[in-house]
């Protein structure tokens, strides 16, 4: 028996296949795909440095500013490096602060405080802390490894005019100040535009919101502007970004322990 297909059927076949399996896709693996198409695209950036100004607000709009320079290294196979090197005012003026974050294993970071001169380890499980006063976690502000949640997507929606895929990620970390974090990621370049941070109760905690992108390298995007609103406090934290250099030659040398007493 001879069977003969048209090629309009066998292109209805196809499509309807390829929507069959669109919806076989978990909302889970959706996520996690979202996830690591994200993480790839700022992959290869292999160091960089910034200038950065933190912008702390009180309930009652008071402000104060801080300066800070940052330098990054990409570690393959792992979390990044950072050191976060504290300018002015006077009062913070050589304080350095070092992360290794690592994708599977609790993050590692120490503040050097010039006042006694002393290298000081963060507690692993104090990472829910305040940075510096802030409104930034200690775990903010470590590299986002995709292992250190687990995802599911769910849904697409606009946010200030950008379509959007809206996932939901749970750290696996078991001392993660959150529960859960709701984040929206840019549908066209798979950056992140908001995340919504839930604290330990599952109560609204904190909004992030990335503004003013740039293009780096043809490739890697950066907000210039941070902006954290703690919703239960009424205080929030500003972090305004310029002068980034990429590929500048740092190595792990100017991430040791004892480069953070030489930090200038």
């Amino acid at each position: 028996m001879n069977i003969k297909i048209s090629l309009a059927s066998l292109l209805l076949i196809t499509l309807q296949l390829n929507a069959f399996n669109a919806l076989a896709e978990t909302a889970e693996e959706k996520g996690l795909a979202i996830a690591v198409e994200s993480d790839k695209r700022e992959t290869g950036f292999t160091d960089s440095t910034a200038k950065m100004t933190m912008e702390l607000r009180n309930k009652q709009g008071d402000t104060s500013v801080r300066h800070i320079r940052i330098k990054s290294l990409e570690v393959e196979g792992d979390g990044d490096k950072s050191m976060s090197i504290f300018d002015q005012p006077a009062d913070v003026k050589g304080t350095a602060f070092l992360t290794f974050s690592h994708a599977q294993q609790a993050d590692e970071q120490w503040l050097y405080l010039p006042s006694i001169k002393r290298v000081k380890r963060i507690n692993s499980k104090n990472k829910s802390g305040p940075f510096m006063g802030s409104e930034f976690a200690y775990e903010d502000i470590a590299s986002q490894e995709v292992e250190k949640y687990t995802y599911k997507y769910l849904r697409d929606e606009t946010l200030n005019g950008i379509d959007c895929f809206v996932i939901e990620r749970i750290p696996a970390y078991e001392h993660s100040g959150y529960t859960r974090q709701i984040g929206w990621i840019n549908k066209a370049e798979y950056r992140p535009e908001q995340i919504v941070f839930y604290d330990r109760k599952n109560s609204l905690l904190k909004t992030l919101s990335y503004n003013g992108y740039q293009k780096y390298l043809g490739q890697y995007w950066r907000a210039d502007q941070l902006s954290m609103v703690n919703h239960q406090t009424e205080k929030s934290t500003t972090l305004k970004w310029s002068d980034y250099k990429f590929k500048t030659g740092l190595t792990d040398t100017d991430f040791s322990r004892n480069s953070l007493k030489r930090a200038k």
